[in-house]
C-alpha cells in the first residue's frame, strides 16, 4: 500500500487519511474519493490530500477484517460489519467466553496492521454481544498477511468461542439465626433470582431452616434426591472455617470439600463443594448485593457447562480485586469505563422506531412501502447495522409482524410497544428500556429515513464527548438540523418520561449547551417518506 500526499488531479480513487471539513460538509476518513469529492475540494482551494492506495495483492480494511474475522467465527459466534476496518464477532446464545489467549497472541504477532480483541477468558456474554473484533490499523494489508492470519485462526480449536447457558436446576437454601431481618433474607431471594435470570434460568427450588449442621444437611440431601444440579447455600453467618456450619452439613450430607477460599473480593468466603452429582455453593453475605461478585463468575462457568477445579478457583486473583477500596480517588467503575472509552470509543447503542400507524400513508405501512427494490424499513436497518452502533433495537408497533418478517435476516433486536397508538413517546421509552446498561448514549433514528447512511451515524458517534459538552450530538445538511440524533445516556430518563405523540426534540432546545452540530453532505438526514408522493418521487428520481 502507498500513503502520502497525493496532488488532487492524482487523487480520484484514492482512500482519503483524514477526515476534511467543506462548507458542505465533511468527507470523512476513509473514503474512496470520486469526481464529485475532488470538484468540491478544488473549490474550497485544497491542492492536494494526505490518503492511500492499494497495490496489487493488497485488501482494503473492510475486506481484510472480514475475511479474518470469518476464519474465526464458528458454531455460537458469527462475523458481521466489514466496516471502517473493522469487523465483529457476535455471540449467538448467551454463555461464556472460551479464549485461547497463545493463539489471538500468535494473531497479534503477524504484522502491526492487523489487530484482534477479545473479552476476558471466561467472561459472560449475551446474545449479540460482542465477543471478539478484528481492527485493521491501516487503510489496506497485503492479502498474504490475511492468508497467514486465516491459517492461525483455522490450526486447532477456534481460539475465540462461547459456552452456552445450559438448563441445570437451582435450588437455594438460606439459614436462619434469631434477629436476622427479614429484608435481607428477601434481598438475598431477589439478587439470586436476578443472577439466574440474566442466564436464562429460575430458583427450581428455595427453603429457609434454621443455621444448624442438621438442618442444613437435611435440606442438601433433599435437594440433591429432587434432582437439583446445583444447590446454593448462604449462611446467616459468614464461612470462616472448613468446620463451620455450613460445609460440616455438607460432610454430613455425605458430600465433601474441593475448596474454601476464593481470591476475588467480594467473594471471598466461597465454599466449593459436592454431594454426589450436586454441586454445592456456600455463598458469602455480599452475594445479597446485585453488584458483580466472585461467586458470578464461578456460577456462570458451571452453568455454561465449563468444568471448574479448585486450581481454577486459586487462579482467579489477578483482576480478582472487585471491590472500591478506601482511599481510591475515583470510582473502580468509572476508571473501567474511562479506560474502556479511551481504547475502543464509547459504546453507543442504537433505536430504530419502527412501530407508528403510517396515518399520512394512506393503507399502506410506510415501514413495508417498497422504496429502491425492499421494503423502507430495511435501508434503515442497514445503515445501522453497517455503523459503528450496537446493538441495534427495532421497535415494534403497529402490523408489528410484518415488519419484523420484512427484517428477520438481519442481526437486529426486537422489541414490541403495546401502547403505540399512544403516541412516539412510548416507543422512546420501550427502545430506551431494551438497551444495555453498558451503552452510554443511543442514536434515535427513524425508519421512514431511507436516506440515511452508516457514515452520518460514525460521524455522530465521533463527535461525541460528553465531557467537553457534547452529549446531544445533532446532524445539519445546509444549516438545516436533521435526523438521527445521538443522545448521551443522561438523558434517557427524561426522554422516558415525556408522553403523548411526541419526541424529545424540546430537550434540544433546553440543553443547547450540550449540543454539537455535525455537518454532512448527506441530505438524507432530512428527508422522510411519509406520503405516497414522497415515495413515487424517492423512486422516480433514484439511481437505487
Amino acid at each position: 500500500m502507498k500513503f502520502g500526499d497525493v496532488a488532487l488531479t492524482d487523487a480520484e480513487n484514492a482512500i482519503l487519511a483524514h477526515s476534511i471539513r467543506l462548507a458542505d460538509g465533511i468527507l470523512p476518513k476513509g473514503r474512496v474519493l470520486d469526481k464529485d469529492d475532488i470538484a468540491q475540494l478544488a473549490v474550497a482551494g485544497i491542492s492536494s490530500v494526505v490518503a492511500a492506495r492499494l497495490e496489487d495483492g493488497d485488501l482494503n480494511e473492510n475486506e481484510a477484517a472480514l475475511k479474518i474475522a470469518k476464519a474465526l467465527q464458528n458454531k455460537n459466534l458469527v462475523a458481521s460489519g466489514g466496516n471502517t476496518g473493522r469487523a465483529n464477532l457476535r455471540a449467538e446464545t448467551a454463555g461464556v467466553a472460551l479464549i485461547d489467549a497463545e493463539t489471538v497472541h500468535r494473531l497479534n504477532a503477524v504484522d502491526e496492521a492487523v489487530t484482534v480483541s477479545t473479552l476476558r477468558p471466561y467472561d459472560a456474554v449475551s446474545k449479540g454481544h460482542v465477543a471478539a473484533t478484528v481492527k485493521i490499523i491501516t487503510f489496506g494489508v497485503s492479502g498474504d498477511t490475511v492468508e497467514r492470519c486465516v491459517a492461525i485462526a483455522k490450526e486447532n480449536d477456534p481460539p475465540v468461542r462461547v459456552s452456552p447457558f445450559g438448563t441445570p436446576k437451582i435450588g437455594f437454601v438460606q439459614t436462619l439465626v434469631p434477629g436476622l431481618k427479614k429484608s435481607l433474607v428477601s434481598k438475598a431471594s431477589s439478587a439470586t433470582a436476578a443472577r439466574l435470570s440474566a442466564m436464562g434460568l429460575d430458583i427450581a427450588d428455595e427453603r429457609h431452616c434454621e443455621h444448624k449442621e442438621a438442618a442444613v444437611a437435611e435440606n442438601l440431601n433433599a435437594m440433591a434426591a429432587a434432582g437439583c444440579d446445583i444447590v446454593l447455600v448462604l449462611g446467616a453467618s459468614a464461612i470462616v472455617d472448613r468446620r463451620d456450619t455450613v460445609p460440616a452439613a455438607v460432610v454430613a450430607a455425605g458430600g465433601e470439600i474441593d475448596h474454601l477460599g476464593l481470591p476475588v473480593d467480594p467473594g471471598n468466603l466461597l465454599l466449593f463443594a459436592k454431594l454426589g452429582d450436586t454441586r454445592v455453593l456456600g455463598i458469602p453475605g455480599s452475594a445479597r448485593s446485585p453488584r458483580l461478585h466472585g461467586f458470578d463468575w464461578v456460577l456462570q462457568r458451571l452453568v455454561a457447562g465449563v468444568d471448574v477445579t479448585p486450581e481454577d478457583l486459586t487462579r482467579m486473583g489477578v483482576g480478582g480485586m472487585l471491590k472500591e477500596m478506601p482511599g481510591r480517588p475515583v470510582s473502580r467503575d468509572r476508571e473501567e469505563l474511562d479506560d474502556l472509552t479511551d481504547e475502543v470509543g464509547p459504546a453507543i447503542g442504537g433505536i430504530l422506531l419502527a412501530a407508528g400507524q403510517s396515518r399520512r400513508m394512506g393503507s399502506a405501512n410506510k415501514m413495508l412501502v417498497d422504496v429502491d427494490g425492499v421494503p423502507m424499513v430495511v435501508h434503515a436497518a442497514r445503515a445501522m447495522l453497517d455503523s459503528n452502533v450496537s446493538p441495534v433495537i427495532v421497535v415494534l408497533g403497529h402490523e408489528s409482524d410484518q415488519v419484523k418478517n420484512a427484517l428477520k435476516e438481519m442481526d437486529l433486536r426486537f422489541v414490541r410497544n403495546p401502547d403505540y397508538t399512544d403516541g412516539l413517546s412510548t416507543s422512546l421509552r420501550a427502545g430506551l428500556s431494551a438497551l444495555p446498561t453498558m451503552c452510554d448514549g443511543a442514536v434515535v433514528a427513524l425508519g421512514d429515513m431511507p436516506g440515511v447512511r452508516a457514515g452520518d451515524l460514525n460521524i455522530l458517534i465521533d463527535e461525541f464527548d460528553p465531557g467537553a459538552g457534547q452529549s446531544i450530538i445533532v446532524p445539519i445538511h445546509a444549516g438545516k438540523r436533521g435526523n438521527p440524533v445521538l443522545w448521551a445516556r443522561r438523558y434517557f430518563e427524561e426522554i422516558s418520561s415525556v408522553s403523548g405523540d411526541v419526541g424529545a426534540r424540546h430537550l434540544i432546545g433546553a440543553n443547547a449547551d450540550q449540543v454539537h452540530e455535525v455537518s454532512t453532505i448527506n441530505p438524507g438526514v432530512l428527508i422522510d417518506l411519509d406520503t405516497p408522493e414522497a415515495v413515487a418521487a424517492h423512486n422516480e428520481n433514484s439511481d437505487g
